[in-house]
């Protein structure tokens, strides 16, 4: 799939802005403050969830709670919409009829990496197992029903724990849903770890790659076996119950990353080695993708790599078989690129951001 047309209305900081695509690179450049995350951010809303930033929908409107925004795009032969009105939900249209969010992942396949995700290597599990099911989702958009029939399972389970209700026909068919949808969850997330590792060894980069790992944690959490996981889920009940929660299944999954011949972990290397290891699995990502024509997305990325690397960088983005946005604060970030890319300047003036290409 290939989007060939943007269109934004009072999303975050734009009151209004139309982008013609094709599939060079774009890179769009400007002050702190003017606008071009906010761009890749609406770029993300056409993927399942809350975008790159994970805002609720009430947060992105321009004119703040309450007023309505809204995104239009054009993907090969469909027409997406999003948005929110008077500070509703969010609805998807597709094709001018009402859809659903998780139906956006089979039209587009959309991945990032943004300044926070730099701390992935350091920071608590919840953050790299959302970017393992953010990686998930890219290959396989079913995940995303998975995980919701999974959440939905869990909350009613943890209310009756919370409740210290103790009739185990309501735990059993909460349990025997959560083993069902967790058992899928973890074998998606496997097979995702799979396809980068198949996608770094086959491909072409200057970039370390990482070897990721499913870890269990605390709660046997990389377990695909329905059975299993139900009989898990009854002999802790007694447990849980004393926590008010379930402690064990696949939220409580943990990613692990090593690379190079000593298989150091990601959490041990330097600041620059986890900036290059993210990288790798996110072109990886993008490279195992490459049949679908990914939508990839990189905030501000160049700004802590050196030029060696940022050329580098942009050899293998103009190398793959996928649609590029990149930002950062000047054109200069992009002198290896910018004969290769579309250049747009991105401008505040009056409070209203502005757009304007430029010739390399």
């Amino acid at each position: 799939m290939t989007l060939t047309h943007l269109r934004l209305s009072q999303f975050r900081s734009w009151e209004s802005l139309r982008l013609e695509l094709d599939s060079r690179p774009m890179a769009i450049y400007g002050a702190n403050g003017s606008g071009k995350t906010n761009i890749l951010e609406s770029l993300s809303m056409l993927a399942p969830g809350r975008g790159l930033r994970g805002a609720s929908a009430a947060d992105q409107a321009r004119q703040g709670v309450g007023a309505g925004w809204r995104i239009r795009a054009r993907v090969d032969d469909h027409d997406i919409a999003t948005g929110a009105a008077d500070g509703g939900v969010r609805e998807v249209t597709l094709d001018e009829k009402p859809s659903t969010q998780v139906a956006l992942g089979d039209v587009l396949r959309v991945i990032w990496l943004v300044p926070a995700m730099d701390r992935l290597w350091t920071e608590a599990p919840e953050g790299r197992r959302r970017f393992l099911d953010r990686l998930t989702l890219s290959f396989i958009p079913g995940h995303a029903e998975d995980s919701l029939a999974y959440d939905r399972a869990m909350r009613e389970r943890n209310r009756l724990l919370r409740d210290q209700v103790q009739d185990p026909a309501w735990y059993r068919a909460l349990e025997s849903q959560m083993a069902d949808a967790g058992a899928a969850i973890t074998r998606h997330r496997l097979d995702a770890i799979d396809l980068i590792a198949r996608a770094q060894a086959d491909g072409m980069t200057q970039f370390p790659a990482a070897t990721l790992t499913l870890l269990p944690g605390e709660g046997f959490a990389d377990d695909p076996a329905p059975d299993s996981i139900a009989e898990r889920l009854a002999r802790f009940r007694s447990r849980d119950m004393g926590a008010g929660r379930s402690l064990t299944g696949p939220h409580r999954a943990d990613l692990g990353a090593h690379w190079g011949p000593q298989e150091m972990p990601a959490a041990l290397s330097s600041t620059g080695e986890q900036k290059a290891l993210l990288l790798s699995l996110i072109l990886a990502n993008a490279r195992a993708l490459a049949s679908e024509i990914p939508v990839l997305l990189l905030d501000e990325v160049a700004a802590h790599l050196d030029g060696d690397r940022r050329a580098m960088l942009y050899d293998e983005i103009a190398a793959l078989s996928a649609q590029a946005f990149l930002t950062g604060t000047g054109p200069e970030l992009f002198d290896s690129l910018s004969d290769r890319a579309r250049m747009v300047e991105i401008r505040r003036e009056d409070a209203v951001s502005a757009a304007t290409e430029r010739t390399p």
